[in-house]
């Protein structure tokens, strides 16, 4: 055995070698593992940060397109005059079924600005309903609010939200100077506690005149939902500010954005006056440092993470933040730091006091303690000294293959450790995917259909509405393609597209938006389908990295806007051209090759007395024969229009007036041969020839339509004639006692007239009211005009119509007008109990009294029965209801005058 001084020193040397063995062993170990840690997750907590980045900038970006691909959309149509926006029926139709395609989105109100300060518009209201806006001349310069109905158009009246000019609002002027579209600044809703801003383009003629301002106006409460939904579970906050101001536009902290001052104006929290501290830290970097996107900020105990984007559009600059802690990634780390110190300290002391104990008996050979030191240091953990002796070199052996065992527990634990911390992870990279999965299901849900595309052309990713019109089944069939060759190779009649003339390749090239609805897309099957789409660049750190292109099926839409187009210029109800056509094409004729030019006016005669008598549908009917008819008289080359409600214009090139005079005999012929109903069909006509080229055609169109209200106005008596001989014609022969019952009628008034000593000529008016007092029952089934015996309920209500109806005719004509009273009157009664109108006494007009009177009596004696009063029974009949139904005076009269007369 050495000395004890040597062994004390020995021992002391090995424990102090192995104490420093231990200690580096450990320390170059926890170095490495837990610097490996730090930088996983640190690396782990940027790209979570750029990802929420990108989620948050991908639907802010959504949702200000909306109203840019609505303004897209339909800008042009405006502008080409396929949407007429002075016709309320097409321009309500317009909004109303914009809207309603839109119901899902975030757009709160559409609508229309012309130069004149006149605004059109539909918005939902606080109970999610469509009303339609109207501000013209007509409402005295306020807003008219009206229920939209099930046909698109305006419906109940609502209310009057006052006055209001749609060209001092930020949209418009912001609208009228730009050349495509812009957005105005944020301001307060109207109706609803929420934040707008409004998406206009002009409108503008061919020559670039300002027609008006098409605007769509979104709210952006839902951007805070954005946030709110981006940070919830990441223990971040999030905020969109304006550049200029710092003023908070949307923030997932709860806290305001903008405010406002009680007369209306904006009054903005800013990000540099209050708020989050953090957002404040980061907006002012970014104001010293602009280009900046991503940083780490101190905040009192805690890092974050925090990454900004710019976002603008013409009329927008705003940033977008987001920020992640630090805290949410090396928690865990520093934890399993910790633990993993005071296990080193506790196995070093164990060490220690170990070889303490043992060092003293005895020691393993030197030898041997050196190799499996050498073998241990060089990575064998498993390696031991081997105890020969019980000396003080065995007991240091020990000591090292205790020390040994130790570490490797202590290399164990820190394993285990490291798979706790990687399944952490992995619940995070598990977050993550769902967060993905969800915005994948928003996508699907979207009826329009999407996909993105890389910076070759290549797909990368497909909605389900995508698949659905393309006719795939799964995605994996697209990923990967090129988009082009597959869908958009070609046109519609198979011309192919090169990629530098396709719009979507061009985006990829210049960056620069783009939109078309004027060409197809090919399904999986090879077959076209005609499509409206737009495509969009997609930047990432300033690269451009691919495009997104959004797109619907136009089959349908395509078709509608081939029937707006005819309706442009033709007359739905007739199918001949409109007055607009018709303007258009004297500006085309007006040329010397066409010369002479000769126009023709019409107005079809009895156009109201058939709708009055018969109904709009008859109505219809003698319009539609009219065209047929003046079709039918002209040639291919002549263009026949409907300028008004009955009234048609001809332009007839290269025809001089003995022409057009043979033209008019054909279509006075032809409307001989026309009878609707009791209506035998009439036109006045009149015409005017251009002869020379220095004569105004317009001046033409003038003498045309004069020379028409002149015929018009000669032969007003003899239609009018015509038409009350046509309809008497008719009644007679439908129901021939009618003919002996008008005559019979008439008589009696007249003889009952000079009774009561009246005029001569008061009792020749009394004779023409007798014999046209039930004109009114051509409107009367015929089956009803010549039924005896008792009525029912409905069919009396059938009959008792014909006073008015026979009034109606009446006061068409002006020989008649002052005997449509008495017929509206005759079967009223002297107590009241009569009809149509329930009159009594001396209301009811006197030719009326005495036109009741002799109608009863010769009624009674068996004009409408099969068996007759005698004179005397029809008299006391009449005496009997004296002072009922009829006026005492005038039966006493007509009683005395009967039996005179026996």
């Amino acid at each position: 055995m050495l000395p004890p001084t040597k062994n004390v020193s020995i021992k002391n040397t090995i424990l102090a070698a192995f104490v420093t063995l231990t200690l580096i062993t450990g320390g170059i170990s926890g170095v490495i593992v837990f610097s490996g840690w730090l930088s996983s997750a640190e690396e782990n907590a940027v790209r979570m940060a750029d990802e929420i980045s990108d989620a948050i900038f991908g639907r802010v970006n959504a949702h200000f397109n909306v109203p840019l691909h609505i303004n897209a959309a339909y800008r042009e149509q405006l502008e080409k005059g396929v949407i007429d926006m002075n016709n309320p029926l097409q321009r309500e139709r317009f909004l109303v079924s914009v809207m309603r395609a839109h119901s899902g989105d975030v757009i709160y109100s559409f609508g229309y600005a012309t130069v004149e300060g006149e605004y059109y518009a539909v918005r939902w209201n606080e109970r999610n309903e469509l009303e339609v806006a109207r501000n013209n001349a007509e409402t005295g310069g306020h807003s008219f609010y009206y229920s939209a109905t099930d046909d698109l158009t305006a419906g109940e009246f609502v209310m009057d939200a006052g006055a209001f000019d749609p060209r001092t609002r930020n949209w418009y002027i912001a609208a009228k100077d730009a050349h495509g579209p812009v957005f105005s600044p944020i301001y307060k809703h109207f109706v609803m506690p929420d934040l707008t801003v409004s998406a206009s383009c002009p409108v503008r003629t061919g020559d670039g005149t300002l027609k008006g301002v098409l605007g769509v106006h979104i709210t952006l409460s839902k951007i805070d939902g954005y946030l709110e939904e981006a940070m919830r579970s990441k223990g971040g906050v999030a905020a969109i500010v304006e550049r200029e101001s710092g003023a908070y536009v949307a923030n997932s902290m709860g806290l305001p954005n903008f405010s406002f001052l009680p007369d209306g104006r904006v009054r903005r929290l800013s990000a540099k006056e209050g708020g989050n501290a953090l957002l404040k830290a980061a907006y002012e970097e970014f104001l010293l440092e602009e280009g900046r996107r991503g940083m780490k900020i101190e905040d009192g105990a805690e890092a974050f993470f925090v990454r900004m984007e710019e976002y603008r559009l013409d009329g927008l600059d705003l940033l977008i933040f987001s920020a992640i802690p630090e805290a949410l990634f090396t928690a865990g780390v520093f934890d399993s730091m910790r633990l993993a110190l005071v296990l080193v300290i506790l196995v070093l002391l164990i060490a220690i006091t170990v070889y303490s104990a043992l060092a003293s008996a005895f020691m393993r050979p030197m030898e041997s303690l050196i190799e499996a030191t050498e073998h241990f240091s060089g990575g064998e953990l498993e390696k031991r000294a081997t105890v020969v002796r019980d000396d003080e070199i065995g007991s240091l052996s020990r000591s090292f293959n205790a020390m040994a065992d130790n570490i490797c527990l202590l290399v164990g634990t820190l394993e285990l450790k490291v798979q706790e911390r990687t399944a952490k992870l992995e619940e995070t990279n598990a977050a993550l995917n769902e967060s993905e999965e969800r915005l994948r299901l928003i996508l699907d849900s979207t009826a329009e259909a999407i996909y993105g595309i890389d910076a070759e052309g290549r797909c990368t990713f497909a909605n389900a509405s995508c698949l659905r019109i393309l006719g795939y089944e799964r995605q994996e069939e697209l990923f990967g393609r090129d988009m082009h060759s597959l869908t958009h190779h070609s046109r519609s009649g198979g011309a192919p597209i090169s990629p530098h003339e396709c719009r979507i390749c061009r985006v990829l090239a210049t960056g620069e938006s783009a939109f078309a609805d004027d060409e197809v897309f090919r399904r999986a099957d090879g077959t076209p389908f005609d499509v409206e789409y737009s495509a969009y660049p997609q930047y990432k750190k300033g690269e451009l990295i691919g495009a997104v292109v959004a797109f619907m099926d136009n089959t349908e839409r395509r078709k509608n806007r081939a029937h707006i187009d005819f309706l442009t210029y033709h007359d739905a109800l007739t199918g001949l051209y409109n007055r607009m056509y018709f303007e258009k094409a004297l500006k085309r004729l007006d040329a010397t090759e066409y010369l002479p030019v000769a126009i023709i006016f019409g107005d079809v005669n009895g156009l109201k007395l058939t709708n009055d008598v018969f109904g709009h549908a008859v109505g219809d009917a003698l319009l539609k024969r009219s065209a047929e008819i003046l079709k039918k008289a002209c040639r291919e080359s002549d263009v026949v229009a409907r300028v008004g409600g009955d009234e048609f214009a001809v332009l007839l090139p290269g025809t001089g007036p003995e022409s057009a005079k043979k033209v008019i005999e054909r279509i006075r012929n032809e409307f001989g041969k026309e009878r609707i109903l009791a209506i035998k069909a009439s036109i006045s006509m009149g015409y005017a020839v251009k002869t020379g080229p220095d004569e105004q055609l317009e001046r033409t169109v003038k003498d045309a339509e004069d020379a028409m209200y002149k015929e018009k106005t000669l032969d007003r008596k003899t239609v009018a004639a015509e038409m009350v001989r046509t309809i008497l014609e008719t009644l007679y022969s439908r129901s021939p006692r009618e003919r002996k019952h008008s005559l019979a009628v008439a008589e009696l008034c007249a003889e009952t007239g000079r009774a009561l000593g009246l005029p001569e000529p008061e009792t020749r008016r009394l004779r023409e009211m007798g014999l046209l007092h039930d004109i009114g029952k051509i409107a009367v089934d015929e089956v009803l005009l010549n039924k005896n015996g008792t009525f029912t309920k409905e069919e009396r209500e059938n009959i008792e119509q014909h006073p008015a109806v026979g009034y109606r005719i009446l006061n068409l004509f002006d020989d008649t007008i002052d005997l449509a009273e008495g017929v509206l009157y005759h079967h009223e009664n002297w107590d009241g109990s009569g009809y149509p109108i329930g009159a009594r006494g001396e209301e009811i007009p006197r030719q009326a009294r005495i036109l009741r009177v002799a109608e009863t009596y010769d009624a009674l004696r068996g004009a409408f029965r099969s068996s007759a009063m005698s004179r005397e029974e029809a008299l006391k009949e009449l005496e009997r209801h004296s002072g009922g139904m009829f006026d005492p005076e005038i039966v006493k009269v007509f009683f005395g005058m009967m039996s005179g007369a026996k």
